[in-house]
């Protein structure tokens, strides 16, 4: 199983990114899909998620309203729009694929892990 996280990059404080994962090698339809963001010197930290086949999702209240996590399960791909990015959502993002996912702000629910892509957002 691979997930293959992109879109990083360097933006202003109120700018726009969208950050994309790409799986392979699982049926990706039956697994709920998660982001979580590590910023310098702190713990990993819930985001936002999306269930199989993207009726619901749920966001951090940190960012509700300003993301938006989408799912293509004919491209095996799942998206994370982030709007209106301020200096505090600087980190490293990662998107997480897990099955029966109970709780979607646990990230011991996620069996797989893609390897991060870093945002950097200046004030």
């Amino acid at each position: 199983v691979q997930l293959q996280a992109s879109g990083g990059g360097l933006v202003q404080a109120g700018g726009s990114l969208r950050l994309s994962c790409a799986a392979s090698k699982l049926t990706f339809d039956v697994y709920s899909l998660g982001w979580f963001r590590q910023a310098p010197g702190k713990g990993r930290e819930f985001v936002g998620a999306i269930n199989t086949h993207g009726e619901t999702t749920s966001y951090a209240d940190s960012v509700k309203g300003r993301f938006a996590v989408s799912r293509d399960n004919t491209k095996n791909t799942v998206a994370l729009q982030m709007n209106r990015l301020k200096f505090e959502d600087t980190a490293v993002y990662y998107c997480a694929a897990g099955l029966s996912v109970r709780n979607y702000r646990r990230a011991d629910e996620y069996l797989f892990w893609g390897q991060g892509t870093e945002v950097t957002v200046s004030s």
